[in-house]
């Protein structure tokens, strides 16, 4: 009896696992059957259990086109049937996807970002105005926070102007502006506003827990 069993490292290799061992072997067996008729029956009806298998592929557009490459990926592409969608290619397939191109820039300041240079490049490219104006001062404030985020010191407002001069290549100049940036401290404050109250409201809850168990009575 021991003798008769299987080890998955004795077995033939599944090309894909998740339709499980069963159904490779029906592909197995499609191939093997001489008449075409014969063949084309047990492929659709393979295609019929791949489908209950895999119903999450039903909201795939041309699923059933996908379920057919699959059963020709799984008969290693050697199997004679007439498919619907026409016996798709093992090179294209098999072939393996163009490297996506990561933008390759490497900033002086690197603590401030790829978008805060994206925002200064569409403010140089703005007529002046004031509504430039206003954008100029909404990215260097958004340029002190960066810089707080990654030194917590605080920062003078020439050294965030004398930045933005750089990086815009001298074309967003703020230099001699008599208006302050936003405060380090307002900048740095946590966006949870509520904290306290909440923190208020659980030690209220608390206390009438307390004061409502030492007044219970008991039995």
């Amino acid at each position: 009896m021991i003798d008769d069993l299987e080890y998955n490292t004795e077995r033939e290799h599944l090309i894909i696992p998740e339709y499980g061992r069963h159904l490779q072997k029906m592909i197995n067996h499609a191939k093997s059957r001489e008449t075409k008729e014969e063949r084309n029956k047990l492929a659709n009806a393979i295609i019929s259990v791949m489908g209950n298998l895999q119903p999450h592929l039903r909201d795939v557009p041309d699923f059933k086109h996908k379920l057919w490459d699959q059963l020709f990926i799984m008969a290693d592409f050697d199997i004679d049937v007439d498919a619907p969608y026409g016996e798709p290619s093992k090179e294209e397939i098999q072939a393996r996807p163009e490297p996506l191109k990561y933008p390759q820039n490497h900033p002086k300041y690197r603590f401030y970002g790829n978008n805060i240079k994206t925002m200064i490049d569409v403010a140089v490219s703005w007529e002046d105005s004031e509504l430039k104006e206003a954008l100029t001062y909404t990215i260097a404030n958004h340029m002190k926070k960066c810089f707080l985020n990654w030194n917590k010191d605080t920062v003078e407002d020439d050294v965030i102007y004398n930045h933005l001069y750089e990086l815009s290549g001298g074309k967003l100049n703020l230099k001699d502006s008599d208006e302050d940036l936003t405060d380090s401290t307002s900048l740095m404050r946590t966006k949870s506003k509520y904290g306290g109250k909440n923190n208020s409201n659980k030690k209220n809850n608390n206390s009438n827990k307390k004061k409502y168990s030492n007044n219970r009575k008991r039995y």
